[in-house]
């Protein structure tokens, strides 16, 4: 939802609208906070509501806690909690510094508002663009958490659970570099719209995408170079290192479409496309990759294997339909409606 803000703050700033990028930011953590409340029940809740649609208990039980953080799970002896402690306060750090930061920057001097009502004033267009915001990213995630919960169906769910969670840990550690040029390219092209230069949002789109193109190249490259080893960072037993293996060229082709698709997402966030991006993701994951996946794992007994190319078939389609409606934008057109809004 807080994606939202990337059209709305990057179009304001470059529009020289610096009190409303202050309120938009200000509307945002109040939407966000009561978001929260209903998100925090649902996580105190989930271990057992993993176990009522048919996981696994001790998996589920174990899902509800984040990786383990050396501090607290060794050093404290706190084994799972400590890392969910330990994640849990990073995330209050984070929070607080960029809030410091924000305040105290001379950076942001020019956004920097006070609190005022007005904030009320822009729910309605804050939640505009956060829904669909959320809707296009929570679709996609939760695609490949719905593809965890399958491989807890199969045959051996620990093994298969095992595997598909280190090839989604490692594309999500992954991800992190192309969602890094998303945010660039999403900002490029929101700043660019809101000065009124067509021509510079076309190039930012075409360099990030470039950019993107060489970062596959590498990351794959080495990800696929380090196949027989890699899997020895998430396990010491030899027959999940051993699927991890079979599974890294799957892997492989996974950062390229995420890497493409990060980007190309990003200038849909940028230029307030939110609702075509959810729209994407709802047809490529839920009508192509998830019945995919279900049908190789289980009628073709691919098991996790069919499970991963099925649902990147799902990506593969969300990055055509991607970069059909990118191709086909009038870029003269977007920035006119940019200045009405």
């Amino acid at each position: 939802m807080a994606c939202a803000l990337e059209t709305l703050c990057g179009q304001a700033y470059r529009a020289q609208q610096y009190r409303k990028v202050g309120i938009h930011t200000y509307t945002a953590i109040f939407c966000l906070i009561l978001v929260c409340f209903p998100l925090s029940l649902l996580w105190l809740y989930m271990g057992r509501l993993l176990v009522f649609i048919g996981q696994d208990p001790l998996i589920s039980h174990e899902a509800v806690h984040i990786p383990l953080c050396w501090a607290l799970v060794f050093k404290f002896e706190l084994e799972n909690i400590g890392g969910a402690l330990a994640i849990s306060i990073s995330n209050w750090l984070n929070a607080i510094f960029l809030a410091l930061y924000m305040w105290y920057s001379p950076a942001c001097a020019k956004t920097r508002v006070p609190v005022a009502t007005e904030l009320f004033q822009g729910i309605g267009e804050f939640f505009r663009f956060a829904i669909p915001s959320a809707v296009m990213i929570c679709l996609e995630w939760w695609s490949f958490e719905v593809l965890i919960l399958l491989s807890g169906l199969l045959p051996h769910p620990e093994l298969e659970t095992s595997v598909l969670s280190v090839c989604l840990n490692t594309i999500s550690t992954l991800y992190a570099i192309p969602y890094g040029l998303g945010a660039a390219a999403s900002t490029r092209v929101s700043n660019e719209l809101g000065a009124g230069n067509p021509q510079a949002s076309r190039v930012a789109v075409y360099a990030a995408i470039a950019l993107e193109a060489l970062n596959t190249l590498i990351v794959s490259g080495i990800l696929f170079a380090s196949r027989h080893v890699f899997g020895y960072v998430y396990s010491n037993e030899k027959e999940v290192v051993d699927s991890v293996t079979s599974m890294a060229p799957l892997d492989c082709m996974s950062v390229i479409l995420d890497g493409l698709q990060g980007v190309l997402q990003g200038v849909a966030r940028g230029s307030g496309w939110q609702h075509i991006g959810a729209y994407v993701n709802l047809g490529a994951f839920y009508l192509v990759g998830i019945p995919a996946a279900a049908t190789l794992a289980f009628w073709l007994q691919l098991k996790g294997i069919g499970l991963w190319v099925g649902i990147q078939s799902g990506s593969l389609t969300q990055n055509i339909l991607l970069a059909i409606v990118t191709s086909c934008v009038n870029w003269e057109e977007q920035t006119v409606n940019t200045e009405l809004h």
